[in-house]
This record gives C-alpha cells, sequence and structure tokens, in this order.
C-alpha cells in the first residue's frame, strides 16, 4: 500500500456502541476516501473480521458485553491489525493499558475531525511501510542485532532461531528507532521523535515506559535471554548488542 494510495485502499473497521457516533465517524471517513465498516459490539466486529480484510480498527473502550479493552486482548493475539482506542477519558491509566495490550494510538473523546483523520492516515503509512520515510540510519534492508533479524523493507522480526515474531506498529517503530542508533543512551523525547509517533504518547507519562516493555518482553522472553535493552536510569534507555547492516 503506497502513501497515495491509502484513502482509496484502506478500509477501516469503527467498532462504537453508540449509533449516532458511530454514524458521524463513518460517514466522515467515507467522504475522505476509505472505505468503512461500522460495527456495535464485539460480536459484529468479530463477524466483520471473519469475512472481509481490515486495514484499521478504531476500537471503543466502552462497548457493551466485552470491553474494548478485552477485544484489543483478543485482537493481538490473532492479528497485528493496527488500532487505535477511542476513550471517553483522557487519563493516563486508560492510555497505559490500551497500550499495554497491544493498542497502536489512543484518541480520547471528544476529538477534532482533523485529529481523528491525521492519527488513521499516520498508523496506516507507519503500518504499511509508506515509502518516503528512510529507516534512521540504515543502509540495507537488513537489520541484525545479537541473532535477531529485522526486514525493514517487509517489517519483519526473526528471532535468534528464526522464527517469526510478530509486532505491532507501534513496537516496530520503536524497535527500528534502537536499531538506529544502537549502543547509544536514548532519552524518552529522543524515542518518541525517532518512532516517529510523537502524538500517541505522552513524555510526561508511562506510556513511553510500557511500549518499551512491550517490545523487551518480546526480544527477551525468558529470564535467561540476554539483554537486548537496557535500561539506563535517569536517563533513558539503550539497545545493548551492535547492529549490522545488510541487504
Amino acid at each position: 500500500m503506497r502513501s497515495d494510495q491509502l484513502s482509496p485502499e484502506a478500509h477501516l473497521l469503527v467498532v462504537e456502541d453508540d449509533g449516532e457516533m458511530r454514524n458521524l465517524i463513518t460517514k466522515f471517513l467515507r467522504q475522505n476516501g476509505f472505505r468503512v465498516t461500522g460495527a456495535r459490539d464485539g460480536r459484529e466486529m468479530w463477524d466483520v473480521l471473519g469475512s472481509t480484510p481490515v486495514d484499521l480498527i478504531l476500537l471503543d473502550v466502552m462497548l457493551p458485553g466485552q470491553s474494548g479493552l478485552d477485544l484489543c486482548r483478543a485482537l493481538r493475539a490473532k492479528s497485528g491489525v493496527p488500532i487505535i482506542m477511542v476513550t471517553a477519558r483522557g487519563e493516563e491509566a486508560d492510555r497505559v493499558l490500551g497500550l499495554e495490550l497491544g493498542a497502536d494510538d489512543y484518541i480520547p473523546k471528544p476529538f477534532g475531525r482533523a485529529e481523528l483523520l491525521a492519527r488513521v492516515r499516520a498508523l496506516l503509512r507507519r503500518s504499511s511501510g509508506a515509502a518516503g520515510e528512510p529507516v534512521a540510519g540504515a543502509t540495507g534492508d537488513t537489520l541484525n542485532f545479537g541473532g535477531w533479524s529485522l526486514d525493514a523493507r517487509r517489517r519483519e522480526l526473526a528471532s535468534p532461531d528464526g522464527v517469526a515474531v510478530d509486532l505491532s506498529g507501534g513496537e516496530y517503530d520503536l524497535l527500528l528507532a534502537f536499531c538506529g542508533h544502537a549502543q547509544r543512551v536514548l532519552s524518552r523525547d529522543q524515542l518518541l521523535d525517532l518512532a516517529r509517533n510523537r502524538h500517541a504518547f505522552n513524555g510526561t507519562d508511562r506510556s513511553v515506559d510500557v511500549m518499551v516493555s512491550r517490545l523487551r518482553r518480546k526480544l527477551e522472553p525468558t529470564e535467561t535471554s540476554p539483554a537486548v535493552i537496557k535500561t539506563i536510569r535517569g536517563a533513558g534507555y539503550m539497545l545493548v548488542p551492535a547492529v549490522k547492516r545488510g541487504v
């Protein structure tokens, strides 16, 4: 999916139990060229996902039956589809929990149409590896570090054993930032800027730490796993192994 073709190709799923809000969001996104399907709850969401490919999900937190957070957890166990959580509260706990469960971004109600459109387009660009955004510090398509291999063109991560590891859009952007500045301490603000996703985080809360923790659990799955990301107290984080670039 090329960046100049996002609108006519992308299929969005809006999961919102408030009919008026769902219709407003759906109508607005369609007016901007997207193909949009609405769902009232988790059951309808799974029905849509079982019948047609979806490029991005706008998922309300407060839903009847299974909550949006429960659905986010279930989605992440099955798929890497980009998820934007929609919450009626802008509280840190909601944002952190959503990110912890695998969401790529969040937007609190009430929100402006321009902000919603910008977030949707930005996440679609990141998830599709849109052209025009060079990999920081990388000259080849493959980044090798500590036995791990990140294919920057295909956005695929392989473990030292050759096992594919799923990454959300936010996790991929964060790992790419670390790989471009390996063995250097990066502050939270630097990670925000390098990951090209500042609007999805808040440098004054735990959002950055949560995303790093999610990534670290995938790179260091057991207590005996070699350290890949090190916490530098009072300064930030550092990718421990050197990065070798290939094609």
